[in-house]
């Protein structure tokens, strides 16, 4: 016969005065974690104790009861209970829900309590809150209820906009919460589950492939037309933008592309429009130009417009505020938030006095023209006063030379030559004064003059570089190569196929302020350029020297015209100055290098970085998934593909093979030499470049004075 099932026996409950309670030191809970006292004080006066105490009967050595009794497990109450009578919110005697138990260990009770609590989903979590805010609280009230920021509620008020699909996969474990939360970047329910789709055939299911794939062809808000136009308006004229509430996001990415277009277009053209009243000849827009458009063009010299009395007034009560703000907190580790702020507010307004537009003259105004584009950071760049070599005006012939030419030639007839023979004819009367010297002699003569000139050059190096940067000078500032009896010339080469982002470089940007630079300090006729370089210090000449002879560098492969002892020169050059490309800040990004070039090369690439294992990890991958994968492992690498290397210097980040990696090669040649090849990162010579550019200015500064 079966033996029934012994019944259980639940622990009884009743009422207990709180003055009746006294915390037992059987509470395994010691060390402070989760809602604050005063929180849970604050929700128990809000909503009333939702959670009774266990309690055990205090007795005395005789094992009677006291009428007192011990919480092994529910101190936090407890305290919070006695936070409240402190407060006279709750009376002394108020009575107190509580179990009794009897029997077995009480820190087995507190054990069992604290261990067997399960915490809230975050998916009911975000649905509880979803449902909160349905019935009319905000953000701020769930948030200020529950104890936790505004963001965790907005947080997990997003995951209620993935798609019900993946909501209910995620429920079922089939993704992690870091999944869940990446699908949060997009509110487009069927671009989630495409992606989704996507995802199970990847190797790789990290969140950021998540982001990046939700992201295809969406603008960032970091990206300079973003920036141009402004998040905020972009939003005002309709557009949607996608944002990522669980990491930084620079701002997010705006999905329509075609609306930022249009916006950057239309506010061009409005900025365009004002620029073309100052009376240029002609306006060029563009998001962004060609890096060398404006090579070949001469470039006015336009006077900084004067300051006024209220302006440097103004400017001079700015500059004592930010030094006094300076001088008063230079020995802080880290400036207060607000000085922060207003020292970089004191500095942009200080930059705009600095940065004064130019004034031209009108007539040269009317032969110029103007680029107007985007910076890299965002803000209008407007290039003023350049002229096409077609609105030059003709070169004015001196009056002198003219008479004397016309002189000669009908002295000499058609040919215009004449010898001293003809010339001493006594049969013609001589004209009072002296006749013009006839073309061939003045010839003959200078030929001598020529000769006698290059032997004396040749003896004074110094006065032969001057002359070499007079008319190299010439040429790059003020495209009047006749102002110079050299016959020197200098080729700055344009670019026929432009990389992308090529304008924007570190290196162009660069170029271009060292190039303005040297143009304010450079006299604005070209009649006084050899005396003003006369003046400046031999290294003062020697920095504009290499700035000048920089331009004529042509480093480029071009398939139609084969130069390889010029290449083979610019691997000397690259190696002279110590040339590293991942300095200079080329990456190996998809765009660039890496959705352009076989799967082959993109798994040496990363072999040849991180190691074969990270090479093998994603061989098994179509070709866009693993270029995208790629620029992920290289993106702290420094890697550079071969034409990008300097021939004499390793490979930098190269890794050190592993034992494995040893093991297969041993069998294979090339292999060996390979990782013979390899070994720690090359660091980078030790150059005074900084240095040179700082006293250069200096010296620019007092040129330009």
């Amino acid at each position: 016969m079966a033996t029934a099932a012994k019944k259980i026996a639940l622990s009884s409950s009743r009422d207990i005065p709180f003055n009746k309670l006294v915390l037992s030191q059987s509470n395994v809970r010691r060390v402070k974690a989760g809602v604050s006292i005063e929180e849970l004080a604050a929700d128990i006066a809000r909503r009333g104790l939702l959670q009774g105490l266990s309690v055990r009967a205090v007795v005395d050595e005789t094992g009677a009861e006291t009428g007192m009794f011990e919480i092994p497990a529910g101190g936090r109450r407890y305290r919070a209970l006695e936070l409240l009578v402190k407060q006279k919110r709750l009376a002394k005697t108020a009575p107190v829900p509580c179990v009794i138990r009897e029997g077995g260990i009480a820190e087995e009770d507190s054990l069992a309590e604290n261990v067997q609590r399960a915490p809230l989903h975050p998916l009911d979590q975000s649905r509880a809150f979803l449902a909160l805010r349905e019935k009319g609280q905000s953000e701020e009230e769930i948030a200020a209820a529950f104890f936790v920021s505004v963001n965790v509620v907005k947080q997990r008020l997003k995951l209620a906009s993935v798609s019900p699909v993946l909501l209910d996969i995620y429920a079922e474990d089939g993704m992690t919460l870091d999944q869940l939360m990446a699908f949060t970047v997009s509110g487009d329910h069927e671009r989630q589950e495409q992606v989704f789709e996507r995802l199970k055939a990847s190797y790789d299911k990290q969140p950021y492939v998540i982001r990046r794939m939700l992201t295809e062809g969406a603008v960032r808000a970091s990206d300079k037309r973003a920036e141009f136009i402004g998040v905020d308006a972009y939003i005002e004229a309709g557009g949607t933008a996608l944002r990522d509430l669980f990491q930084g996001d620079d701002g997010g990415w705006l999905q329509d592309v075609a609306l930022v277009d249009e916006m950057v277009a239309a506010k061009l053209k409005a900025e365009s429009d004002a620029i073309a009243a100052e009376g240029w000849k002609w306006i060029e827009v563009a998001p962004d130009f060609a890096y060398g458009h404006t090579f070949g063009l001469r470039q006015l010299r336009g006077e900084p417009v004067s300051l006024t009395a209220e302006e440097e007034a103004a400017r001079d009560a700015l500059q004592a505020e930010y030094d006094r703000l300076v001088a008063e907190h230079e020995d802080a580790d880290e400036l207060p938030d607000d000085v922060d702020e207003r020292l970089g507010e004191l500095e942009t307004a200080l930059e705009a006095f600095s940065e004064r537009p130019l004034s031209f003259d009108c007539d040269e105004i009317g032969r110029a023209g103007a680029f107007v584009s985007i910076a890299p950071e965002g803000r209008l760049r407007v290039e003023r006063g350049y002229v096409r070599p077609e609105d030059e005006r003709p070169i004015e012939t001196d009056p002198e030379e003219a008479d004397s030419g016309q002189g000669s030639g009908a002295e000499s007839g058609n040919d215009g030559e004449k010898d001293s023979e003809i010339e001493a004819d006594t049969s013609t009367p001589e004209p009072e004064g002296l006749s013009p010297i006839s073309d061939r002699l003045m010839t003959e003569l200078t030929a001598h003059r020529t000769l006698g000139l290059r032997h004396a050059l040749g003896e004074r190096p110094q006065i032969a570089f001057h002359a070499a940067l007079h008319a190299l000078t010439l040429r790059v500032f003020y495209h009047y190569g006749s102002d110079s009896c050299l016959e020197l010339d200098l080729k700055s080469v344009g670019f026929g196929t432009q990389a992308q982002g090529l304008n924007d470089s570190a290196s162009a940007e660069a170029i271009r302020v060292r190039h303005e630079t040297w143009a304010q300090a450079l006299p604005k006729d070209s009649a006084d350029l050899w005396d003003a370089l006369q003046e400046w210090d031999g290294d003062s000449q020697a920095m504009l020297f290499a700035h000048v002879v920089s331009l004529s560098v042509n480093a480029v492969h071009e398939a139609w015209n084969r130069r390889p002892r010029a290449l083979a020169h610019a691997d000397q050059l690259a190696r002279a100055v110590g040339l590293d490309m991942a300095v200079a800040g080329w990456r190996p990004t998809v765009d660039a290098f890496l959705g352009r070039v076989t799967k082959a090369r993109i798994l040496q690439a990363v072999a040849e970085a991180n190691g074969q294992r990270d090479a093998d990890r994603i061989e098994h991958l179509k070709k866009a998934e693993m270029a995208e994968q790629a620029e992920t492992l290289l993106a702290e690498s420094e890697w550079l593909p071969e034409p990008l290397r300097t021939p004499g210097r390793d490979a930098p980040n190269a890794v050190e093979p592993d034992a494995t990696d040893l093991v297969e090669a041993s069998t294979d040649t090339t292999v060996e030499e390979t990782a013979a090849n390899g070994g720690e990162a090359a660091m980078a010579e030790d150059e005074d470049m900084a240095e040179d550019d700082s006293v250069a200015l200096e010296r620019l500064a007092t040129a330009a004075e």
